[in-house]
């Protein structure tokens, strides 16, 4: 009882918090503070939402579909890596730095050069989410798989364990909750990713929507997807904390908090 109740208690104070933002907001904008075509008031970028809902969706449906499948191809090779770089020391000597080397070059400057070399459709938007997204899952894997207890190991090799079995049991379930907490942020990175390919070059996305509302100063609009592009990130982080929950059944950390 005391449990929920605190997390009720959080969630109160965070709901305040942003009321307190939209309403000093809307004043702000209301009282001629700052300049409506500069900032738009919460109830302007609300009407356009509204208005431009059916378009939106439209648009999302396309930046979603980017996401996942970039999503999914970065975690797929995001886990390729880790085990590699587990299991060959050699191979962890080689590529680690390579995998760093990846995350200082800006996103920005890549997407370009995709769009050049491959066109404007879908694929160059998939490539930029998987490099976005792939590393978090390889550090957070790689971690959790070294950070195994070591008296586990040993005592499944005692038993005459076999490489792939401590793997299984001892290595794989370890790294779950640095899985997850990678996942969780290559999930909000899917979709910032797509977005920030789109404004480059293509026929549909938030991102070439955004390019659009832009070029004609409906700020209003570009506020109403930022919103959304918000929503959608929060609530793909909200489906990995229940997949979380359903594969780690075990694990009650935050609910003891």
């Amino acid at each position: 009882m005391k449990r929920k109740l605190r997390s009720t208690t959080g969630k109160l104070w965070t709901l305040a918090a942003i009321a307190v933002i939209l309403i000093i907001w809307q004043l702000a904008s209301a009282t001629g503070l700052v300049e409506g075509y500069l900032l738009p008031s919460p109830v302007s970028v609300v009407k356009a939402l509204i208005k431009e809902f059916p378009v939106l969706m439209e648009h999302t449906a396309v930046t979603l579909k980017e996401a996942f499948l970039g999503l999914l191809f970065g975690v797929s090779l995001g886990f390729v890596t880790a085990v590699l770089m587990d299991r060959f020391s050699r191979v962890y000597q080689a590529f680690y730095p390579l995998v760093v080397l990846t995350q200082t070059i800006p996103t920005v400057a890549i997407a370009p050069l995709l769009v050049l070399w491959f066109g404007y459709e879908m694929t160059p938007k998939v490539i930029l989410v998987v490099l976005t997204t792939f590393f978090p899952i390889t550090v957070g894997l790689l971690n959790g798989f070294r950070s195994a207890d070591p008296d586990a190991i040993n005592l499944l090799r005692s038993m005459g364990a076999s490489r792939r079995q401590i793997f299984w049991h001892i290595k794989f379930p370890g790294a779950l909750g640095a899985f997850f907490s990678g996942l969780r942020i290559s999930a909000s990175y899917a979709v910032v990713g797509a977005v920030i390919s789109e404004w480059l070059g293509g026929f549909s996305g938030l991102g070439v929507y955004m390019t659009r509302v832009k070029k004609a100063y409906a700020f209003d609009k570009m506020f109403a997807v930022i919103f959304l592009i918000s929503i959608i990130s929060l609530l793909l982080m909200w489906g990995v904390d229940l997949l979380q929950k359903k594969c780690m059944p075990w694990d009650d950390r935050k609910e003891t908090k």
